[in-house]
């Protein structure tokens, strides 16, 4: 299974009313003392050695992993048909019924969004951050399974033993002690096993955590970009509307020179030439700033943005309904559902390790050395050797144990609830994102026509003006309903885009490689 998948969420806890320690048995061998009778096959022990097999055999009562399996629940809000099905804003002719590409922002066709995307999570500060954010957590998981694994201890050391008696004073002994201990767990309980599990599922976490970062990265990327062309196109606008005042104001000089106008004109169209020069100075500044975020997110230093996108002309436009897909494939692509959902599988992987701690961890084990007096160094009298199974148990505090179940239990619980509110919340962002760019589709194709009918009108104006046909206040008062009119016309087209982003961003693609 890749990290891109969602996987299983867990089922409740198991019935705590079956003790395990009253599972059967029949996992492992338990040595040469261990026989059955012929013809009754019961099953007897000899000696100490039977004794102590007899103990192992109840104390080995759990021969499968401890704690619930990892399963779906029906009441998840994955499963529910109106969260698989077709978006409930998706209706509008904005948007087409059609997969998500995995690289969203090649459907602009700019070849520059391309390039600054792509340096963009090759070089990204956070995603650097991410990256190794996931290493670590590889390198957990091959710790918590080099648990499984054989382990070593060698050891060695001297003693010097020197008896003391009333007659004086005895010469000593100096002892040696050389050898090797090795241990393999049995891991009968599964308590390593579901260990293992939560690890992975916390490392799977942490890489969706990543994906996430690259589809921000990638929506903040293209959104920079098309502020900075956004500005630029806002700027040409009011510096169109700026030549017209200007020109308007020359026109009234000229009439005051000759007698036809008055200064109050005059100051009149100077107020609305030095107006639009105010709105200048901001529209340069939230330019600079998107070129400064742009180059941050690049993995640049501010000073060091693309300089063509100073003076790009016009955002990047699509030409086509934005494919958005369903419900399905929202759920399997959002790095945070994924994220979300692997970390519900951890949580119930811990519900294991917690009830694994009711049995003994059990071994197979052995050690070879040599024991005795340094002057006896290498004599067949001095080696030693031993074979057999390893108990550590701690008898186990069942109402401690049982209390740390119920811990784990409510974690995966909580965890089970973020995984539906993850769901939820990934839902409302998409639906939200598809009303407001089709709302805002709808004001731009009116502020467009309004935005026609303002120049069209200042046009009649100036000429019914220039011909003395009508008065200066109707000329101001037209050229004014202009400049409102494309200030808002431009505003809505920069929103517009960036309405776009927030579709593509709540789609959650990017992530990809």
């Amino acid at each position: 299974m890749t990290r891109a998948s969602i996987r299983p969420t867990p089922r409740r806890h198991p019935d705590e009313s079956q003790d395990p320690g009253l599972q059967a048995m029949s996992c492992v061998a338990l040595g040469p003392d261990f026989r059955q009778d012929d013809g009754v096959g019961q099953r007897e022990c000899k000696g100490r050695r039977g004794i102590a097999a007899s103990i192992l055999a109840l104390a080995l009562a759990a021969c499968t992993t401890a704690g619930p399996n990892y399963a779906l629940p029906e009441s998840a809000v994955v499963n529910r048909p109106s969260a698989q099905g077709a978006f409930d804003s998706g209706h509008e002719k904005a948007f087409a019924n059609a997969p998500l590409p995995d690289h969203w922002w090649q459907l602009y066709g700019d070849a520059r969004l391309d390039s600054f995307v792509t340096e963009a999570l090759a070089a990204n500060t956070d995603l650097r951050a991410a990256d190794a954010n996931l290493r670590r957590a590889d390198a957990v998981v091959a710790e918590v399974a080099a648990g499984r694994t054989l382990s070593t201890v060698l050891g060695g050391g001297t003693s010097l033993d020197r008896p003391y008696t009333a007659g004086g004073n005895l010469p000593g002994t100096l002892d040696y002690n050389l050898g090797i201990t090795l241990a393999y767990p049995l891991d009968l309980s599964g308590r390593i096993r579901r260990a293992i599990e939560a690890a992975q599922g916390d490392a799977e976490a942490v890489a969706a955590a990543r994906d996430n970062v690259r589809v921000t990265v990638a929506a903040e990327t293209a959104r920079s970009y098309a502020t900075a062309c956004t500005a630029n196109s806002v700027l040409a606008a009011n510096n169109r509307i700026l030549a017209l005042q200007r020109q308007t104001l020359n026109v009234t000089q000229r009439l005051q020179r000759g007698g036809r106008g008055t200064a109050f004109d005059v100051t009149r169209a100077r107020t609305a030439v030095d107006q639009s020069e105010a709105l200048i100075p901001s529209q340069v500044a939230t330019r600079t700033a998107a070129l400064y975020r742009l180059a941050t997110l690049m993995g640049r230093t501010p000073a060091d943005y693309p300089k063509d996108v100073a003076t790009c002309a016009k955002p990047p436009a699509l030409t086509r309904p934005l494919p958005i897909g369903d419900g399905t494939a929202l759920i399997l692509r959002r790095p945070d559902i994924r994220q979300a959902e692997r970390s519900l599988a951890a949580a119930t992987a811990r519900i294991g390790v917690a009830t694994a701690n009711l049995y003994p961890q059990v071994s197979l084990g052995g050690s070879a050395g040599f024991t005795g007096p340094v002057s006896s160094l290498g004599s067949t009298n001095a080696f030693h050797l031993g074979l057999g199974p390893l108990i550590s148990w701690s008898f186990p505090n069942r109402p401690v144990i049982r209390a740390q179940i119920a811990q784990a239990g409510a974690t995966a619980d909580q965890a089970l609830a973020q995984f539906d509110s993850t769901t939820l919340e990934a839902l409302r962002q998409t639906e939200t994102a598809l009303s407001a760019y089709a709302r805002e589709g709808d004001r731009n194709a009116a502020l467009r026509r309004a935005q026609s009918s303002a120049a069209r009108a200042a046009d009649q104006a100036g000429t019914l003006y220039r011909f003395g046909r009508t008065d200066f206040l109707s000329l101001l008062t037209a050229q004014a309903a202009l400049t409102t009119a494309q200030a808002n016309l431009a505003a809505s087209d920069a929103l517009l885009v960036d309405r776009q982003v927030d579709v593509f961003k709540a789609l959650g693609g990017g992530w990809q490689a």
